[in-house]
């Protein structure tokens, strides 16, 4: 390490010395559902969202209610500045449709979604039903492990 590397060292400990180094921001796409219906609306959604610090593109889909904003941003600073304008707006809820394993159960199927998605659902068997194992119940009615099988005769 040369002159110059430990002045920057030394100068970076002087200045730090009594703050904590913040966590930098991940690049991300953040995706919403704003119901958006004319080119007022668009604009207005788009200025909002562009005036957030670390917001490097943003993107509208007026027919699907689609808005994507991509940078360095938190979801959930982005859903409240989105619904600071007054539309209605949510974490875009939709998947597409070929990576659900079953696509047309009541809690995935939704009418209002764009063509080829359905809504994100969790895939535990608990969510979609238990499997239950069927038993005779004659069987048990005469079992040694059951006390009132005698309560018959």
């Amino acid at each position: 390490m040369g002159v110059g590397g430990t002045l920057e060292y030394l100068s970076d400990l002087v200045n730090n010395s009594g703050h904590k180094h913040k966590k930098k921001k991940q690049l991300q796409t953040v995706e919403l559902k704003i119901r958006m219906d004319c080119d007022g609306c668009e604009l207005k959604v788009k200025n909002a969202l562009s005036s957030l610090t670390g917001v490097k593109s943003v993107e509208i889909n007026r027919k699907q209610q689609k808005v994507s904003v991509t940078g360095y941003v938190e979801p959930n600073k982005v859903l409240k500045k989105a619904k600071s304008t007054g539309k209605r707006a949510e974490i875009w809820p939709y998947v597409p449709y070929n990576l659900v394993a079953q696509p047309y159960i009541a809690q995935a199927y939704d009418k209002k979604a764009p063509p080829g998605y359905v809504r994100n659902v969790d895939n535990n068997p608990s969510s979609t039903g238990t499997a239950t194992k069927y038993e005779d119940p004659y069987t048990n009615m005469f079992s040694d492990d059951n006390p009132n099988a005698c309560s018959i005769m």
